[in-house]
């Protein structure tokens, strides 16, 4: 895997699908994504973001493929990707209908949220106005003072603080369960 856990997998969206119809959203950060179309299209999947990292020759196939299996194509970008790296992707002929800004390294829990990633928004939201954008902040704890999501007037939030509480050293730490939600548009918080 693209990092070194799987946390939901196709059975847990297949079990949450029969009782819901909201949107699952699934960001996949593994190496081979191709793998997972099938499993998390036939689970009930909503939506399946893939890395660039990994899939930059194969891309395309990748997309139409989870098109295909009638799921809404996205895909993310660690913080070291120059955001550069997903035009190709929103400018295609079967295009990603989202790009997820990641805010912090994907894998690894503990870390502070990454404001300069909030450029790579600005650019998106500049060249590409009626895209969605969403932005990963992993799941975090703040410190009373803070508003509970980063500051994104452009994009979708994901992750979620585990706690209003903050830390013994006020830093952030990630949950002992990683999980997301999807929240409305920035712009309308």
């Amino acid at each position: 895997h693209f990092v070194p856990n799987l946390t939901i997998g196709a059975p847990v969206i297949e079990s949450l699908r029969k009782h819901t119809k909201a949107y699952l959203d699934c960001h996949l950060m593994v190496t081979n994504p191709s793998d997972y179309v099938e499993a998390f299209g036939k689970a009930g999947a909503s939506g399946f973001t893939f890395h660039i990292e990994v899939a930059r020759d194969n891309w395309k196939e990748l997309i139409q493929n989870i098109k295909a299996k009638g799921m809404r194509p996205g895909v993310s970008l660690k913080p070291g990707t120059p955001v550069e790296d997903v035009f190709p992707l929103v400018e295609a002929e079967t295009p990603v209908e989202l790009v997820l800004v990641m805010t912090v390294e994907p894998g690894f829990g503990g870390q502070k949220f990454m404001p300069e990633m909030m450029d790579k928004v600005r650019t998106l939201r500049k060249k590409y106005q009626s895209l969605d954008i969403e932005v990963s902040t992993a799941a975090w704890v703040l410190p009373p003072s803070t508003p509970p999501r980063p500051p994104a007037p452009t994009a979708s939030s994901r992750g979620a603080p585990c706690s209003a509480r903050p830390t013994p050293d006020r830093s952030s730490r990630r949950c002992g369960r990683a999980w997301r939600r999807r929240r409305s548009r920035a712009d309308h918080l």
